[in-house]
């Protein structure tokens, strides 16, 4: 294992776990009706990596589960994790 590939799979687990918080976070604060984390900001935080993490966070803190683009877009962008995760372990 290189010295990239730790530093990658640092990273990763750094952003699942923020990507996971973030999720937790903005579903107590959904509950005491207090400002809100953009979705945006979720989408961000999934789309670099942190699918993983916000799929997980969106399921264990059911939060955002009806909105169709959080259902389908968070596990397509886990999918895509985790493959390119893979692919660069495995391949590079």
């Amino acid at each position: 294992m290189s010295k990239w590939d730790i530093v990658f799979a640092a990273y990763l687990v750094f952003i699942n776990v923020m990507s996971f918080a973030l999720m937790g976070a903005d579903k107590r604060r959904a509950e005491k009706k207090e400002w809100r984390i953009k979705e945006s900001t979720l989408f961000l935080c999934a789309f670099l990596f942190g699918g993983v993490g916000g799929t997980a966070g969106m399921y264990i803190f059911r939060h955002k589960t009806k909105h169709w683009y959080f259902a389908v877009f968070f596990p397509l962008f886990a999918v895509l994790e985790v493959a390119a995760a893979v692919w660069i372990f495995t391949v590079i």
